[in-house]
């Protein structure tokens, strides 16, 4: 359940970053790279981090080869693809919340305290968009005000473990935890839910 989890959420933001890097009319080299960094750059940060090296792509060639066959997949059948920015959203929505069960796993091999593991969460989920916004050119989804990013996946991560104290199967966890964020990112953007502003007009 594990590994399936890492990848789809490796096969849902590779898509999402080929689908930001087709916005910006990159070329086809450019929109590959997009997409690697995209899946991989929240878990590569993660796996520095607790000292995981080398990081968990470089381990196994199944990452890189899923990568590529999402993005050629991508790239083909981006004609049928009639909503770029929603298709964006929802990619970009159920990589967060995989990336975010997985590096609340990874924590929890690692022993360490629930608050980090919830943050090495929202990392492995986050930082992929991040690097890959900033190499669009676009100010990073995680510090828009405007959308409910982070939030979302801190919230996952503490049901993943209020669940976890419930003689509950690992695998019930794994995919109500996700689809809590999931349904709270999306249910944020349809009724543009928000943080307080701090800021006086």
């Amino acid at each position: 359940m594990f590994y399936t989890i890492d990848i789809l959420g490796t096969i849902a933001f590779a898509i999402s970053g080929v689908l930001v890097a087709m916005d910006k009319k990159m070329d086809l080299f450019g929109i590959l790279i997009i997409a690697f960094v995209t899946a991989v750059g929240g878990g590569t940060l993660r796996d520095l981090l607790i000292g995981d090296t080398p990081v968990s792509w470089m381990k196994d060639i199944t990452y890189t080869y899923v990568i590529i066959a999402s993005a050629i997949f991508a790239i083909t059948f981006k004609s049928k693809i009639n909503y770029l920015r929603t298709s964006l959203l929802l990619f970009d929505t159920i990589g967060i919340g995989l990336y975010t069960l997985i590096g609340i796993e990874k924590g929890i091999n690692a022993n360490l305290h629930p608050i980090i593991c919830i943050a090495l969460g929202t990392m492995t989920a986050s930082f992929g968009g991040v690097i890959r916004d900033i190499l669009c050119n676009e100010i990073p989804v995680i510090f828009r005000r405007e959308t409910i990013y982070a939030t979302t996946c801190i919230l996952g991560g503490v049901v993943y473990f209020v669940l976890g104290q419930l003689p509950i199967d690992s695998n019930i966890v794994y995919i109500v935890s996700g689809f809590v964020i999931i349904v709270t990112r999306l249910l944020a953007v349809k009724f543009k839910f928000a943080l307080p502003n701090i800021y006086k007009n």
